[in-house]
């Protein structure tokens, strides 16, 4: 008897372990470093963490666990949407997602290559963008919803 709870002991223990991993594989640290390194990378100073884009984030974010479609909130910030059918993106994932379309950005003409979409590595690494908000919630139907929200927004003609 005694061995058997010492294994549910060590099960609960593991499972806390692997709730944590999980957690922190979508913390508010792993989204500003990878946006931090990206912005690195092209000598754009870093952003960091807003309380209140996140809290604007999480409320739309909670918005979308019924459906999880693709809808831009159209609030203040600049925005970024990333979601996948399956679980099991991170918010390195998606940040990732968006800098790779920085292969199609024509730097000299600051546009995206003919036929290409470059906009959200546009507001990863928009100079006026300082802080972020982001979010990542679990649907209904299973799939995932990432947003981030960036103050001040990027993107703008002009």
């Amino acid at each position: 008897m005694a061995f058997s709870r010492l294994v549910i002991y060590l099960a609960c223990i593991m499972a806390l372990g692997m709730v944590g991993h999980a957690m922190a594989q979508n913390s508010p640290d792993d989204f500003v470093n990878a946006h931090n390194s990206a912005r690195n990378t092209v000598g754009v100073g870093p952003v960091t963490w807003d309380d209140t884009v996140a809290a604007y984030t999480k409320n739309y974010a909670d918005q979308r666990i019924g459906d999880c479609q693709f809808i831009h909130s159209n609030g203040l910030y600049g925005e970024n949407l990333f979601g996948s059918s399956g679980d099991d993106y991170s918010a390195t994932d998606a940040v990732n997602a968006w800098v790779s379309e920085g292969q199609d950005c024509d730097y000299k003409n600051n546009t995206c290559v003919e036929g290409k979409v470059c906009g959200h590595y546009s507001q990863v690494v928009w100079k006026t963008s300082t802080s972020i908000g982001c979010d990542r919630v679990v649907c209904n139907n299973g799939g995932i919803f990432i947003t981030c929200n960036y103050n001040r927004a990027g993107n703008i003609i002009g």
